[in-house]
């Protein structure tokens, strides 16, 4: 049975023409790229090169504002933990109610070394509250950090107006943009950016990199110490093959941005969420449906789990995710569902599909030809379906 994959927004499939790049690298080109002979410096040019397409595919003013890191978590962290060392006596930090837990966490951490952390919130369609953003921000404040598209609704937020709040009250801004970068075109320099994160894995790159823009002049303090790597800012030698990867996987999401990939995926996705909204009753879409990225989707079924629902796609080899983000021992919905007051008995319903390129027409209807048998089996034994009220 061949698989659907609508969990792109987790982790996409790694291009053939990335890996492709990379191979050489690992077994022919594995020179150190700081060595001083030829054949390691033939791959300190390899690395400028990607360095220049990540660059490119967030408009940056210069090469040299990329650093390669890890993962876009290890770019988050990099940024909130260099506010609290650059910034001793602004003691601040503002970010919102429905960021990523790569966010969230290290800032939970900052409250606990006496941060003051506020948590802009969201209304019903995860729309931010730019007036407690301006409620909230003053001369303490020293970073805001604000994602540029939620991971589990796709809603977009409004970047430049962000920024321009943060810098009228001398606050840096920072927008984790993993979400973002290769759907949508960004453009630090327009929306005014001072720092921004990406991971390869979330546009068809290798999982293990990522990217932290950081503008010039921008005061930043670095994250992991120990070499001269990145100009000094971030320590440890440099990961070629997945450098190669990133720059490679930047390229083909610009070409993508270009030809027009965007709306098809977004005319998928919109036929898969009126296909579900005609055929199954009670059921309600999350986010602002106005304002998203073109491959996401965020759908509520009301009275049963979303959990429930995967389990079932499973078996059809439909590969989704939950929007009700359960651990052992909680049964509580996400936090971005939450922080939109989403009503109990959808919430723990949710369903995030999200495509890609690689989305066929025939995807989508074989998902639109097994939802409704599902969720009508589902709510025959939930105790909470009005079926069984």
């Amino acid at each position: 049975m061949k698989e659907i994959y609508l969990d792109n927004n987790a982790t996409t499939r790694c291009a053939p023409q990335v890996v492709e790049a990379m191979l050489p690298y690992f077994s022919e080109k594995y020179g150190n790229a700081s060595s001083m002979h030829n054949f390691g410096g033939e791959n300190r040019h390899a690395i400028e090169a990607a360095r220049a397409q990540v660059a490119a595919l967030l408009n940056a003013a210069y090469a040299d504002e990329i650093i390669f890191t890890s993962c876009a978590t290890e770019s988050n962290d990099s940024v909130l933990f260099s506010a609290a060392e650059a910034f001793p006596d602004k003691k601040h930090i503002i970010t919102t109610a429905v960021e990523h837990p790569a966010i969230l966490e290290p800032c939970r951490v900052l409250e606990s070394r006496g941060w003051r952390v506020d948590y802009i919130r969201v209304d019903e369609n995860g729309r931010l509250d730019i007036e407690e953003l301006k409620s909230l921000i003053d001369d303490k404040t020293s970073l805001v950090s604000v994602m540029w598209a939620n991971n589990e609704t796709g809603t977009i937020f409004p970047i430049k107006e962000v920024a321009e709040i943060a810098h009228a009250h001398g606050a840096l801004f920072h927008t984790d943009a993993v979400q973002a970068a290769g759907k949508i075109p960004l453009d630090v320099q327009a929306a005014g950016v001072d720092f921004l994160s990406i991971s390869a894995h979330k546009f068809h790159g290798p999982k293990g990199i990522g990217a932290l823009y950081v503008r010039r002049g921008a005061r930043f303090v670095p994250y992991l110490i120990g070499g001269h790597q990145e100009k000094h800012r971030r320590a440890g030698t440099e990961n070629v093959p997945y450098i190669i990867g990133i720059g490679k996987a930047a390229e083909l999401a610009q070409k993508r941005l270009a030809d027009g990939s965007a709306a098809r995926i977004a005319a998928l996705r919109d036929r898969l969420e009126e296909g579900i909204l005609s055929a199954v009753a009670d059921v309600k879409v999350n986010g602002d449906t106005q304002h998203r990225v073109p491959n996401t989707t965020n759908i509520s079924f009301g009275y049963i789990e979303g959990e429930s629902i995967l389990m079932y796609l499973n078996d059809f080899n439909i590969c989704a995710s939950s929007g009700s983000a359960c651990t052992s021992g909680s049964l509580e919905p996400s936090h971005v569902l939450r922080a939109m007051k989403v009503p109990f008995q959808f919430a723990h319903g949710s369903i995030r599909f999200s495509l890609s390129e690689e989305t066929t027409d025939g995807d989508i209807e074989k998902v639109l030809k097994e939802i409704p048998p599902i969720i009508e089996r589902l709510r025959k034994i939930s105790p909470f379906s009005r079926v069984n009220a």
